[in-house]
């Protein structure tokens, strides 16, 4: 840091903050009075909560939709058009060079394309849904424009919006499909592995479902000695067979103490400010839905309406597979590709990027039969990868906002389900209730048959024997109703044993969250009580973690003779596994796990150590799945994977860990164990895209605050599993509890806050209840709205001009 940093930045931060938040003052939306807007049909009220919740009471579908992308814009309109610009590859033209890289990868996979075609086949009524959704933020656009009140993060950068179009909107599962799409990642990692270590040792470092802690489809049976419930529907998945990051799980009501279904969803994604997601409550006609929504996309994707409540976690389905290609320049100068012993002219896109400053870059994306080669997204990492074209789902154009349109309109599990076979990607664990009282689970999605192999490392492109032939039918997916368990419980585990009748995937995270998500719920029923919402929430906010339980037993009994290992090997010995900010054990454990992981895998994997531990452009769920391996290691103390090289031994490496833990526990908190506090270490900003750069860090950032749990705890808070250094921490940005005895009166938890405003005190103020289990009532009914009523803007039709 240079010493004008140093002097200068505690001075300038504090100043630009300050000056920012006038100017900010001065961009906050209306929320009181009357404003008059084109396209409406008939009035809207638009009733805004103590949390910044919006109410929109609105005599259409139409309408509603209308106001609601208006009021997406009014709060995130900076965040709306910055994910648009993702997707489309154009961040290069507002921030500089500097992200070119990153529209180059975009530019490459053509997310936007294909959301361009999915807009062209939209079918009705959606389709006019989608364009009232784009004609109410263009009104919030033109009329922020004439007041001169943009976001100031357009004033900083110095440009104003486009107006908002429907395939900006369909972007969003792209950009979803994106983030949540390990797989590709996955096989290529897999591959460099079996290169280094040869199939049949790599394989030693998979952990397939058999040996998984939990299994969702394992909720169609009983547990050993336990009595299923009586439902009122049968289990309609898998036969019984013998033996026993993102959370949700739905309780049957014979579980509950309402006697009713209860719902949990707590979804896992980059903890940022603003929020990716905005809670809004919607009445227009036949529709009323309440719940979360991505800002820039209609309707409720997580929530309830009157009579179904529903909640995800990514499935993790393998629908991306990597296909080695042979290319070569074709006579005209452009590329062909090899099939089947022919060439084939590839589809070559030449793509200018515009840079700010007036240059631009052209990008030339080569796409074979499989898709586009997509070697330009981890060159500099694997320079000498053969061209690798990714084929995937996503690059076909979906119907996933028709199945939410159905999900929001739904009247049973039965009408939800059946709204589910339009959801295309990327694929979900949805659990499902109603007022009935039936609960369920499903896994829609897109999910390809292969003619040859599972897709779990890349394939031969040229020979066409591993081409997809079709996708997994709807009826053949997984799927439970009222399942003898009496709850289902998902946390992007694996969906079945491997006899199951379809291929899902072979990647999946780690099964300690699903575990103690079920060991709870059957310390519950197995104490003879009900499950209820007060019980639920303790459960969202656990942090014990199965991973750490098990360490903490081998690292208890371990032998030392080292006076300053003692008290640290006795408090290992003691302790229950419970990763709070507060621990001094819970940092011991996370260093310890972190540097024998490191030690093995270096040994074993040289440079490609890291990747397994999730460092790097192309890990996928490796980082995450390395530490359940590792668990099961542990059970094998004479493995040949603790061997460093000197016939080492498991308590020999956990020794070993265990000392250099300790070392840097020391060196950097001090000799005092006490003083060793997991959350010195874990630590959660909600970062701001411009909060990247000094002194804007100050302006638009949260924090940094002291944070329990990790990514195996139920309370997740994932970070890197290879450098605690990086402070990026993915969570839950929203935790929701539904009671079907009572949708009137649900739960819900937004961090960091609703606005996008940085001078809006619903900015932050989810924060200190984020932390503290600090849940608001998701209000409904209207005299109860309006006795929190915080803003009341009425919203009328004016003549188009």
């Amino acid at each position: 840091m240079a010493w004008q940093d140093i002097v200068l930045y505690p001075v300038i931060g504090p100043l630009l903050k300050a000056g920012l938040g006038l100017l900010g003052r001065t961009r906050l939306p209306q929320t009181q009075g009357k404003l008059r807007l084109r396209g409406l049909a008939a009035p809207v009220d638009v009733l805004r909560d103590s949390w910044g919740v919006p109410h929109i009471y609105a005599a259409s579908p139409r309408d509603a939709v209308f106001a609601q992308g208006f009021v997406h814009a009014q709060e995130r309109l900076w965040q709306m058009d910055f994910t648009r610009r993702v997707v489309a590859g154009r961040l290069a033209e507002v921030l500089g060079e500097a992200a070119l890289p990153f529209d180059r990868a975009m530019r490459t996979l053509g997310l936007r394309l294909v959301a361009e075609q999915e807009a062209a086949l939209v079918p009705e009524p959606l389709a006019s849904l989608l364009q009232a959704y784009a004609s109410g933020v263009n009104e919030c656009i033109e009329l922020a424009a004439q007041r001169r009140a943009l976001p100031i993060e357009f004033t900083l950068l110095g440009y104003r919006p486009e107006p908002w179009q429907p395939a900006d909107t369909l972007s969003w599962s792209k950009l979803m499909g994106w983030s949540l799409a390990g797989n590709w990642q996955s096989e290529f990692l897999r591959g460099q592995i079996v290169q280094r270590l040869g199939a049949e040792k790599a394989a030693e470092l998979e952990v397939d479902a058999d040996a998984a802690w939990a299994v969702i489809l394992d909720a169609g049976r009983a547990l050993a000695g336990g009595k299923p419930v009586d439902a009122t529907r049968p289990f309609t998945g898998p036969g019984p067979s013998e033996g026993v990051g993102s959370n949700n799980w739905v309780v049957h009501g014979l579980r509950t103490a309402s006697s009713k279904p209860i719902l949990a969803n707590d979804m896992h994604l980059g903890l940022t400010t603003p929020s990716i997601w905005f809670e809004n409550h919607l009445v227009g006609g036949d529709l009323e839905a309440t719940g979360v929504s991505f800002p820039g996309v209609p309707l409720v994707v997580a929530g309830h309406n009157r009579h179904v409540a529903w909640g995800f976690t990514d499935g993790m389905a393998d629908v991306q597979d990597l296909y080695e290609e042979h290319l070569r320049r074709a006579a005209d100068g452009g590329w062909e590709y090899e099939f089947q012993g022919e060439w084939l002219p590839a589809t070559v896109r030449r793509e200018q990027i515009a840079i700010k400053g007036g240059k631009s870059s052209v990008e030339e994306v080569v796409v074979t039969r499989h898709g586009p080669v997509i070697n330009a997204l981890f060159k500099d990492a694997f320079p000498e990868a053969p061209p690798l074209a990714l084929r995937w789902t996503a690059l076909e154009p979906e119907t996933t906002l028709q199945a939410f349109y159905g999900m929001n309109m739904a009247q049973d599990c039965q009408q939800f389900r059946e709204a589910l076979r339009l959801f295309t990607g990327p694929a979900q664990n949805t659990v499902y209730a109603d007022i009935k009282g039936d609960i369920a689970y499903t896994l829609p999605g897109k999910i390809p048959i292969r003619a040859r192999g599972d897709g779990s490392l890349p394939s031969p492109g040229w020979t066409g024997e591993y081409e997809w032939v079709g996708y997994i039918p709807f009826e053949d997916l997984p799927h439970l109703e009222n399942p003898p368990r009496g709850y289902v419980a998902t946390a992007n585990n694996p969906v079945h044993r491997p006899d199951f009748s379809c291929f899902i995937a072979r990647d999946f995270c780690s099964s300690d969250r699903a575990a103690r998500i079920t060991e709870l719920l059957e310390a519950r029923i197995g104490a003879g009580k009900k499950v209820d919402v007060a019980y639920v929430k303790k459960m969202q906010f656990d942090q014990l973690s199965i991973s750490a339980r098990a360490l903490a037993r081998c690292l208890g009994a371990l032998e030392v003779t080292d006076a300053d290992l003692r008290p640290v090997v006795e408090r290992m010995r003691a302790w229950d596994g419970t990763l709070a900010a507060s621990s001094p054990d819970a940092a011991v454990f996370e260093v310890t796990i972190r540097r024998a992981l490191h030690l093995i895998l270096e040994h074993q994997l040289g440079n490609l150590a890291p990747h397994v531990q999730g460092q790097g452009p192309a890990v996928g769920l490796w980082g995450d799945r390395c530490w359940e391996w590792f668990s099961h290691l542990l059970e094998k103390p004479a493995s040949p994977w603790f061997d460093l090289g000197h016939g080492e031994k498991r308590d020999d490496v956990l020794l070993l860990a265990l000392r250099q833990a300790v070392d840097f526990l020391k060196e950097k908190l001090g000799p005092e164990v006490a003083n060793w506090q997991w959350g010195k270490l874990h630590q959660l900003t909600f970062g701001h895209v411009l909060g990247q750069r000094r002194p804007l860090d100050v302006v638009f950032n949260l924090g940094p605050y002291p944070v329990g749990g990790d990514g195996s705890t139920i309370w997740a808070t994932l970070t890197s599993q290879y450098d605690l250094n990086k402070g990026e921490v993915v969570g839950p940005p929203f935790r929701f509890i539904a009671d079907l005895s009572d949708l009137d009166h649900c739960w819900g938890l937004l961090a960091p806050g609703q606005s996008g405003h940085r001078a809006s005190p619903h900015y932050s103020d989810g924060v200190p209840a984020w932390f503290n289990a600090g849940y608001h009532p998701m209000l409904v009914r209207r005299e109860e709205v309006e006795l929190h009523l915080e803003g009341w803007l009425e919203l009328e039709a004016a003549p188009r001009s």
